[in-house]
């Protein structure tokens, strides 16, 4: 872990490890997913010790306080020590993945979806639905 006294918000949410590459961690920032306490910023804005951020990984959401900064990935037990999720936000992370396991698995019958067979094909081109069939 550096010294510094700021390092940029998409370095920093590499070597945090939210995103697996500074790449991924630049367009989280630049599709607004990231804001630095309350305002979303670019990617090229400082993090300093102190900051609280929101930032949004998939459809979970993190609220934390930064701890430490580093430019540097590192192991996640060091990625851990460089920031603090707030009690509410963990929470709240928790209560959605209990809903998510909650909710009802897909009708096991249900057979859509997927890339049509040969004998669908042929069927829905008989119908006149498809590009070459009978009409």
């Amino acid at each position: 872990m550096s010294e510094t006294e700021a390092v940029r918000v998409d370095k920093w949410l590499w070597a945090a490890r939210f995103y697996k590459t500074r790449g991924l961690a630049s367009e989280a920032v630049k599709g607004g997913h990231v804001e630095i306490n309350g305002v979303t910023v670019k990617p090229s804005k400082d993090v300093r010790v102190g900051d609280r951020l929101e930032v949004g990984v998939g459809q979970t959401r993190f609220v934390v306080d930064v701890r430490a900064l580093s430019g540097r990935r590192g192991p996640a037990s060091a990625a851990a020590l460089l920031y603090e999720e707030t009690p509410e936000s963990r929470a709240a992370r928790e209560r959605a993945a209990e809903l998510r396991r909650m909710e009802p698995l897909p009708d096991p019958a249900y057979r859509g979806g997927g890339r049509p067979t040969k004998r669908d094909r042929r069927r829905f081109d008989q119908t006149g639905g498809g590009r070459g069939g009978r009409r």
